[in-house]
């Protein structure tokens, strides 16, 4: 009854109410800064390779890390491997579409949370929470967004992340379905706690390291299949636009279509509009907020543009037909396995590693920012510990569930997040679009970008510009 009741909730979530407020916030905020994720391009570049004026404290790339840490996961091999067994070629379009349009929301909601962050003893802090609770003065909205945020990355994600990472095993001959998946839970969460009791710092440091590496050697491995299979891409190419719209089929059955898959999936990859990756720009020291989120959108083209199409077009170019039986790691597997041979299904087994490792700890970094918004101060270490076993704990469970109830869970939970966070980021765009008028006109004039509050009129009272 509960896996029926999520999955007709997350039907109706994704078939009506978020496909509307995702795509009509998305061309508004595009329309509203002139188009501002292809316009400034070089000032993505140039922004996220600054430092803190100090020297010290998080820099831009280092909250890039984090929110790409956890954008850039599970999520990239495994979800567009369902949406592609599931919905057909045609939702990788749709990802591209929801990427490229939603990137305007990233841009919007990671300078609102620059903009309204807080200053602490260990550095900066904010995200939606405080924007929620400095501009609406709406604690009790605030609360229920934090408790949306927890659900869905201390639980639903990283339940799903677990289980994710475990079933790449299941192409080896030691896999057994009864323990193998716990002895693997086990191990990941005795690895991720370790971690989590070294702080956030050592979260920072960890996936600031391994983002890049992972990234960069999973999108050479991709381009060596696409070259190997070069003469499969015309036919992929043609596939992808002939299903995207293939109205007759999307319309004769919604909840199953590209459109949905390549949106639910896309949602669930890069996260532009939930709410998420504004708690770690938040925690970059910059001398602009139009600067970070700049480097956001960067973010969502590094997820959705780069590592899901790397996915799909390994996937595509092998030749090996999509399956409702293959759907998931198998799939990834099999396809990588007809071109490369034994090294495909390890290679992914690895990359699967890497990526859920750097998913689970970016999630649990934006876990720490909510507890600490609800309880109002940084909890005492003790307390830090118990909820980190916690963490721990559901990350165990989670790799001996349901994949379809951890899929559901996961994309209502993240749901909830959207309908909070799309509808006050569209009340206070109007602060954003000012920031980067401001901070277009300095760079025009050939002035340092620097900036203040009264620089954009700001009528609420903020612990950092002034």
């Amino acid at each position: 009854m509960l896996e029926n009741f999520i999955s007709d909730l997350n039907d109706a979530l994704y078939s009506y109410i978020l496909i509307i407020l995702l795509i009509l916030g998305g061309l508004f905020f595009t329309i509203k800064t002139k188009f501002v994720q292809f316009r400034l391009f070089k000032e993505q570049i140039k922004a996220v390779t600054e430092k803190p004026s100090d020297g010290k404290g998080v820099s831009s790339f280092q909250a890039l890390m984090v929110s790409t840490a956890s954008r850039v996961g599970t999520g990239n091999i495994i979800g567009v491997s369902t949406a592609l067994c599931l919905g057909g070629f045609g939702s990788v379009f749709w990802m591209w579409i929801i990427a490229i349009i939603g990137s305007a929301s990233a841009f919007v909601e990671s300078t609102l949370a620059q903009i309204y962050k807080k200053k602490g003893p260990d550095g900066c802090y904010g995200g939606p929470a405080y924007y929620i609770q400095t501009a609406l003065k709406n604690k009790p909205l605030a609360i229920i967004f934090t408790i949306f945020l927890i659900l869905t990355y201390g639980f639903g994600f990283n339940m799903l992340a677990s289980y994710n990472l475990q079933s790449t095993f299941s192409e080896y001959s030691f896999y057994n379905g009864e323990t193998t998946p716990w002895i693997i839970g086990l191990i990941i969460a005795i690895i991720v706690g370790y971690c989590l009791l070294g702080g956030g710092s050592r979260v920072i440091k960890v996936t600031t390291l391994l983002v890049p590496v992972m990234g960069v050697a999973y999108i050479a491995v991709s381009a060596i299949t696409v070259l190997i299979n070069i003469k499969m891409l015309p036919s992929v190419f043609q596939q992808i636009f002939s299903q995207a719209f293939d109205f007759n089929a999307i319309f004769g059955g919604f909840s199953g279509s590209c459109i949905m898959y390549g949106i639910k999936r896309g949602l669930f990859s890069n996260e532009a509009g939930v709410g998420s990756a504004p708690n770690a720009s938040a925690s970059a020291e910059i001398d602009h907020p139009a600067k970070q989120g700049l480097v956001q959108v960067l973010s969502v083209f590094i997820d959705t543009l780069l590592v899901c199409s790397a996915t799909a077009f390994m996937c595509m170019c092998s030749g090996i037909e999509p399956t409702k039986e293959l759907s998931g790691a198998p799939y990834v597997q099999a396809a990588l396995s007809s071109t490369l041979g034994a090294f495909g299904p390890v290679f992914i087994t690895v990359a699967m590693i890497l990526f859920a490792f750097t998913t689970l700890l970016g999630n649990l970094y934006y876990v720490d920012q909510c507890v600490n918004f609800i309880l109002g101060k940084v909890p005492s270490k003790k307390i830090q510990h118990f909820y980190h076993i916690i963490a721990a704990i559901v990350i165990f469970i989670g790799s001996g569930l349901s994949a379809d109830l951890l899929w559901n869970i996961a994309d209502v939970t993240m749901g909830g997040m959207t309908l909070i966070n799309m509808p006050v980021i569209f009340i206070l765009s109007k602060y954003a679009f000012r920031a980067l008028k401001d901070y277009e006109k300095k760079i025009k004039n050939g002035e340092k970008a620097t900036f203040k509050a009264t620089d954009i009129n700001l009528p609420h009272s903020v612990d950092c510009w002034k």
